[in-house]
C-alpha cells in the first residue's frame, strides 16, 4: 500500500531532498574497485580517405548508335495537346489569325521608327511569338497557336502604346 504525500504537489517543487550524511561516504570506496575506462578505437585505414575539390564526373558510356537514336527521339518527340472539338478548333483558328493580323499590323506601324533598347527587345519577342504561333498552326495545334498569337498581340499593343 502506498503512503500519501504529506505536502501538496504545488509545493513539491520547493522541497529539497535531505541526504543522510551517515549513509553516503565517498571515502569508503577504494580506488581499486573502480575500473579505468578508456575508449579503445580500432586503427583507421588510411586508404579510405579521399579528398575531392569538385563532384565526380558522371561516367556515361555512349555508343554511336545511341547518339543517333537520341537525336531521332528529339526530332520526333511526342506532343501532349488537349483535344479540341471541330467547333473549338475553328474558333481557335479564327482567333489565332485575328491576333496574328493585329500583331503584324502593329509591327508595321513601328517599322522605320527609332526604337530604344526596350522597344527593340519587344519587337524581337513579338516576332518570336509570331513565328512560334505560325509553326504551331502548321501542325494544327490551335490552342498553342492561339496562346502564342495572343501574346504577340498583347506585346504589339504595348509597343504601339510606347511609340
Amino acid at each position: 500500500m502506498r503512503k500519501r504525500p504529506t505536502i501538496p504537489w504545488a509545493a513539491a517543487v520547493q522541497v529539497k531532498p535531505v541526504i543522510d550524511p551517515q549513509t553516503v561516504d565517498t571515502t569508503s570506496v577504494p580506488d581499486d574497485a573502480l575500473p579505468e575506462l578508456l575508449p579503445e578505437l580500432p586503427p583507421f585505414p588510411g586508404y579510405l580517405i579521399t579528398v575531392r575539390t569538385a563532384p565526380p564526373r558522371p561516367r556515361a558510356i555512349t555508343s554511336p548508335s545511341a547518339v543517333v537514336g537520341t537525336e531521332a527521339e528529339k526530332m520526333e518527340a511526342p506532343m501532349i495537346a488537349p483535344q479540341l472539338t471541330p467547333q473549338e478548333s475553328a474558333v481557335a483558328q479564327q482567333q489565332t489569325n485575328q491576333s496574328l493580323g493585329i500583331a503584324e499590323k502593329n509591327l508595321e506601324s513601328a517599322r522605320g521608327k527609332n526604337l530604344n533598347a526596350a522597344q527593340a527587345d519587344l519587337v524581337s519577342k513579338i516576332r518570336g511569338f509570331i513565328k512560334d504561333a505560325r509553326e504551331a498552326a502548321q501542325i494544327t495545334d490551335w490552342s498553342r497557336a492561339r496562346s502564342l498569337a495572343k501574346k504577340a498581340q498583347v506585346l504589339s499593343e504595348e509597343l504601339t502604346g510606347s511609340l
